[in-house]
C-alpha cells in the first residue's frame, strides 16, 4: 500500500510540474527534427562526394591507349 502512495505522489508531482512537462514537449518536438537533419546531411554529404567524384572523373578521363 505505502508503495501505491509514493508512485501517487511521484505521478503527481511529475504531472503536474510545468517545468518537467515543458521539458518532455520539447525533447518531444526537437528529437524527430535533429534525427531527420542528421540523414539528411549525410545524404547530402554522399551526394556531394559522388557528384565531385563525377566531376573528376569527366576532367581526368581514362585514356584509351594502352600503352599506358
Amino acid at each position: 500500500m505505502y508503495f501505491l502512495s509514493v508512485k501517487n505522489i511521484l505521478l503527481d508531482m511529475t504531472i503536474n510540474n510545468p517545468i518537467f512537462i515543458f521539458v518532455v514537449i520539447i525533447v518531444i518536438w526537437f528529437i524527430p527534427g535533429i534525427l531527420v537533419r542528421r540523414i539528411n546531411e549525410l545524404k547530402r554529404i554522399k551526394q556531394q562526394k559522388k557528384t565531385q567524384a563525377e566531376a573528376i572523373k569527366k576532367l581526368y578521363p581514362n585514356s584509351k591507349d594502352p600503352s599506358n
